[in-house]
């Protein structure tokens, strides 16, 4: 029977993958990977021999109504990212979207995402958050962070390592920079870091210290 596996893939550590995701990337006809290159380190790390296609953010538009026939004739796949679960900040969205409207069925397992441990561990309120992911870089950045000042749940976003002291400047402008926030670089990596205190301090921290790797920045809500 056909179906789409999304399966969550290691964002660093490669013992986070699950045995289910093992056996379903062993199992299934395809895998679809965001970058091949990448995917190919992890299955030959677990010595999985799927055949991969690339499905990604500049080929998806392109390539979702040919899988969806292929799916539609019995075959099944598995998506990927580079890291993490798909869909989240990266392709998914718009082959589990024609999936669903095909009437093909669609499993996503559960398992590695960012955002997650890095709003656990933030040591801020975490009953009701909102996952803004990346801020846009230029049309529509100030109007999103005038209405973000006004969010009284904590917010979660992405950020690359070379963006990051505008965006705590932003921050700082809009939110206040006393307001309380948590950045976590390299998660489940060998150089895992979390810093937490106020925009103000933080910024000060990675001013002196400018940050590499994969970023998580978590901000408390409005009071």
């Amino acid at each position: 029977m056909s179906k789409l596996y999304l399966v969550p893939t290691p964002i660093g550590n490669l013992e986070d993958i699950t045995l289910r995701a093992l056996k379903v990337l062993q199992e299934v006809d395809y895998i679809l990977a965001e970058d091949t290159r990448t995917s190919g380190k992890l299955l030959k790390h677990f010595d999985i021999s799927t055949p991969m296609q690339s499905h990604h953010m500049h080929n998806e538009h392109k390539t979702v109504e040919t899988i969806v026939k292929r799916l539609q004739s019995g075959e099944t796949f598995a998506l990927i990212s580079d890291a993490g679960t798909p869909a989240i900040s990266d392709p998914g969205f718009l082959l589990t979207r024609a999936c669903v409207q095909h009437g093909i069925d669609v499993e996503c397992l559960p398992g590695a995402t960012a955002f997650v441990p890095a709003l656990v561990n933030s040591g801020l309120p975490n009953d009701k958050f909102v996952f803004e992911g990346f801020l846009p870089v230029k049309k529509g950045r100030q109007t999103r962070l005038k209405f973000l000042a006004e969010e009284t749940r904590t917010m979660i976003f992405y950020e690359s390592p070379h963006k990051l002291l505008k965006t705590l400047a932003n921050f700082a402008e809009y939110f206040g920079e006393d307001r309380q926030i948590s950045v976590s670089r390299e998660l489940t990596k060998l150089f895992e870091e979390t810093k937490r205190g106020s925009v103000k301090e933080v910024l000060a921290y990675y001013t002196e210290k400018p940050a590499k790797g994969e970023i998580v920045v978590v901000v408390d809500g409005k009071k």
